[in-house]
């Protein structure tokens, strides 16, 4: 009787090894599912990038304003009878590193 239970057993353990571990077992499953929802996340980011990219060569096909607001903010180009003004930041007043005073001429 001994043998025949432990027979039983030894077969259902050899049952259950390609259902958890096996080519299409749950394990391997799960993983599949996994690297799936990931590749479609993906997808999803690069499917929008592609839209907006062929808005892009659409609107430069088709229309001149796009080509124009490339051209002043890559370019620095204007149109005839505008001006350019460019505002450069003051200097900041240097600091003596040392104790963070600021330095000072002094009058002779």
């Amino acid at each position: 009787m001994r043998i025949a239970i432990y027979s039983m057993l030894l077969l259902l353990i050899a049952i259950q090894y390609p259902l958890w571990l096996g080519k299409g077992g749950w394990l391997k499953v799960y993983e599949m599912e996994r690297q799936l929802d990931l590749q479609r996340a993906k997808n999803s980011l690069l499917s929008l990038r592609n839209a907006k990219l062929s808005g892009d060569v659409k609107d430069l096909k088709e229309g001149t304003r796009a080509i124009e607001e490339r051209a002043r903010v890559e370019h620095g180009m204007i149109k005839e009878g505008e001006f350019f003004v460019q505002i450069l930041p003051t200097e900041k007043p240097t600091t003596n590193d040392a104790d963070g005073v600021k330095p000072t001429s002094a009058k002779r």
